[in-house]
């Protein structure tokens, strides 16, 4: 290595550690009864949110704090949609962390992702691997970007902070499928939180149907293998065998569509079914219902 390239890599070095303390200066590690590793994120006084996949158990939660104190938290709610789970818990006054404007991260950009565990802080860099419009995660939430990150995660890393290289915050750590890691938006996370503290949940909308995907009569549709009959479906007067072919006139082709159309916007609207009975073509108006809590 040249020697004119040790100062540049000594302030790179330098560089990634002090966004490593920075972010660590807002992680904490969660502990449950479950033994599972994994970290959390300071996002106000009192407040911590965390992955709500690696949140097994709701019960006896400890935080380790970044000055090593140990402190109870308690659930205030979930949304398994957009996997944010927000904990109460007496953290204290926090360090101030600037959240990235969603227009300044793009692919190739550098990121950091920093967790705890039992031990300390957990660092990883890589680059924004992939930064894309709205998606739909598989559970069916709505989230402002979808963000892959090109580094490895570890395990305990899970709910832990994303930083850009400004020390901005991006979003929280979590595995994705096919090992990829991925980070959820900071303004996914803030609607979430929102939701939660209003209502102690994110709600859910509800039809009350079982759904498989089939072919009928050459379209694509998905049968009704189940019905509640107080459902808003029931109450609609939709049928066993019932095929559903289409939702306030967009095509439906798989479950997973169905389940997206079910977000927390979704209560309370009307929405037009478009289906095949016996053969014959039918259209069905429903309210859609909140789905109850867990």
């Amino acid at each position: 290595m040249s020697d004119a390239l040790i100062p540049a890599l000594a302030a790179f070095s330098d560089r990634l550690a002090s966004l490593g303390a920075l972010g660590a200066a807002r992680t904490v590690a969660v502990h449950g009864r479950d033994g599972r590793a994994r970290s959390g994120l300071l996002w106000a006084e009192g407040l911590v949110v965390t992955a709500e996949e690696a949140l097994e158990r709701d019960d006896e939660l400890t935080l380790t704090l970044p000055d090593g104190r140990e402190v109870t938290a308690s659930l205030i709610g979930r949304d398994p949609g957009t996997d944010v789970a927000l904990l109460r818990a007496e953290t204290g006054p926090l360090p101030g962390l600037e959240t990235a404007p969603a227009e300044a991260l793009a692919a190739g950009h550098l990121v950091i992702a920093i967790g705890r565990d039992e031990h300390g802080p957990l660092v990883a860099y890589g680059a924004a691997a992939q930064v894309a419009g709205p998606w739909r995660s598989m559970r069916g939430g709505r989230l402002e970007r979808r963000i892959q990150l090109g580094l490895r995660l570890d395990p305990a890393c899970e709910g832990g902070a994303v930083l850009d290289h400004a020390g901005r915050l991006v979003g929280m750590a979590v595995p994705g499928p096919r090992r990829r890691a991925l980070a959820i938006p900071a303004e996914t996370i803030a609607r979430s939180v929102g939701h939660i503290q209003r209502h102690g949940r994110v709600a859910r909308g509800y039809v009350g149907l079982a759904l498989q995907p089939v072919r009928a009569e050459g379209l694509r549709g998905l049968i009704v293998v189940g019905i509640d009959p107080k459902s808003p479906a029931g109450q609609a007067g939709l049928m066993l065998g019932d095929v559903l072919a289409a939702w306030d006139g967009v095509p439906l082709g798989s479950v997973r569509e169905m389940l997206a159309r079910l977000d927390p916007e979704s209560v309370g609207t009307e929405v037009v079914l478009d289906l095949l009975r016996g053969g014959e073509q039918r259209r069905v108006t429903l309210r859609i219902g909140e789905r109850a809590a867990a």
